[in-house]
């Protein structure tokens, strides 16, 4: 009997080493803090309605009755914690986001004024396409498609549609917002963050600073005998790195725990190969956050990454609403939680629809957005964007609803979408919290197909 509760007792204490349990707990309370943080201090949102939307999704929900939050507006930051246990801390910095404390060593908080930053830009080579008013549809079938967009089911899963814009041609031509938000309200892109960082490396490789097809310039894996030494960085932008990263949303994965440590990428690039690189895809925030280390170093460090960005690619599409967040060693978060208005958003598709030249500026160079659209072995994954350009069973369902076969897109949890149709002239952003499964793809094509047809002309719908 002894014996037998001994071994019992040790399988308990090498499961907990293993698999951490208090990591993913702790991954919880921060992923909580950072989001009610980020939509009180930077969305300007209520921090209940926050609270009680996010402690639906999957992930979180079992640990409902147990978390707590506490939102202090004089100190800027929000506590979370379970029952008192595993407690995370976010804190709001002018311009910079929420920042989390992680371990007893303070985050390091870039030194960049970003408001006297956005002041001295020049003005924006994209040219403007509204009016500060709300874009109201003219067109009763275009006002339709938005209506259904809002819609709400009678019961769960519910949309919780939060903005929708529709621009044709260059030119906005409808919008609308739910309750309490507006034309320059900072939304949550999520996963749409990882295009941004597409574009970031995309500007790079015009200015000669990075190249796709290098090994990535990683200092953990510069031996030759290191097996990781020849990942190139598109192998880290498809995600076919090889490297033990697989995203779960378990809590117990890499890309779910990374948040709890203060220098995300140092963490995760001690992953070990479990494929040679190229062969394999597994969807990865973790490879993705790896880029953003590589751009902080081109860059020169985290308050040059800042200006780099908003020099090259904010300023000139004219995005002053767009809020880069950062881990507590100041590299940006490459892989997530980027902040726009859906205007602003818009505008980043803008960028991919002109195949990366605005105002007959060339922003990416040529072929990139080709590149990063085209599917990756035998997925609907590109490199940084989702796309339609595939025999992926997804892909393919996604053409039977209604989105062109040409589309591509910038997603994010819950169903932030991007979706950009070359063929249409046409980007639709949808920003939302939809904790449907497939992040209301289904409302999202519906909104496509009526967009799309109340817009064509007789010559574009022979086609």
């Amino acid at each position: 009997m002894l014996v037998g509760l001994l071994v019992f007792a040790g399988l308990l204490v090498a499961g907990w080493l293993t698999y951490r349990p208090d990591r993913a707990l702790r991954a919880a309370t921060s992923a909580v803090a950072e989001m009610i943080c980020a939509k009180t201090f930077v969305s300007g949102l209520d921090p209940q309605t926050t609270f009680a939307e996010t402690m639906e999704r999957p992930g979180v929900r079992r640990l409902r009755a147990m978390m707590r939050y506490r939102v202090e507006p004089d100190m800027r930051y929000v506590d979370a914690s379970l029952l008192g246990l595993h407690a995370s801390r976010a804190t709001y910095h002018d311009g910079l986001g929420c920042v989390s404390t992680q371990g007893q060593k303070p985050p390091y908080v870039p030194h960049t004024d970003v408001a006297a930053l956005r002041a001295a830009l020049p003005p924006p080579t994209l040219p403007e396409f509204a009016t500060a008013a709300v874009v109201e549809p003219s067109d009763p079938a275009l006002k339709a498609a938005l209506d259904h967009a809002f819609e709400e089911p009678a019961s769960p899963p519910f949309r919780r549609t939060k903005a929708v814009v529709v621009v044709k041609d260059g030119r906005l031509i409808a919008e609308r917002y739910a309750a309490n938000i507006g034309v320059d309200t900072p939304l949550i892109g999520f996963s749409m963050t990882k295009t941004v960082t597409n574009a970031l490396l995309g500007i790079m490789t015009r200015q000669g600073r990075l190249s796709p097809a290098i090994p990535a310039p990683v200092a953990e894996w510069r031996e030759a005998n290191d097996p990781r030494h020849d990942i190139t960085i598109e192998q880290l932008m498809r995600m076919t790195s090889g490297l033990a990263l697989d995203e779960t949303n378990s809590g117990f994965d890499a890309s779910s725990q990374m948040n709890i440590h203060r220098d995300m990428a140092a963490f995760v690039v001690n992953a070990p190969l479990m494929a040679p690189p190229g062969q394999r895809w597994a969807y990865s925030s973790a490879s993705t956050q790896i880029l953003a280390r590589i751009i902080r170093d081109a860059a020169g460090g985290p308050e040059q990454t800042i200006e780099f960005a908003w020099r090259e690619l904010f300023g000139p599409l004219g995005m002053r609403s767009a809020t880069l967040q950062f881990d507590g060693s100041g590299t940006l978060q490459g892989f997530a939680n980027m902040l726009a208005s859906a205007r602003d958003w818009s505008k980043l598709g803008l960028l991919y629809l002109g195949d990366g030249v605005v105002g007959g500026q060339r922003i990416l160079p040529e072929g990139w957005v080709a590149m990063s659209a085209a599917a990756t072995l035998d997925t609907d994954y590109g490199a940084g964007l989702w796309t339609n350009r595939s025999q992926h069973i997804h892909a393919q369902g996604r053409a039977r609803a209604g989105i062109p076969r040409d589309a591509f897109f910038a997603f994010g949890l819950l169903g932030q979408r991007i979706v950009i149709m070359p063929s249409q002239r046409m980007v639709v952003v949808r920003l939302g919290d939809s904790i449907d499964p497939d992040g209301d793809i289904k409302g999202v094509a519906r909104l496509v197909r009526e967009v799309i047809a109340a817009t064509e002309t007789p010559a574009t719908a022979a086609k």
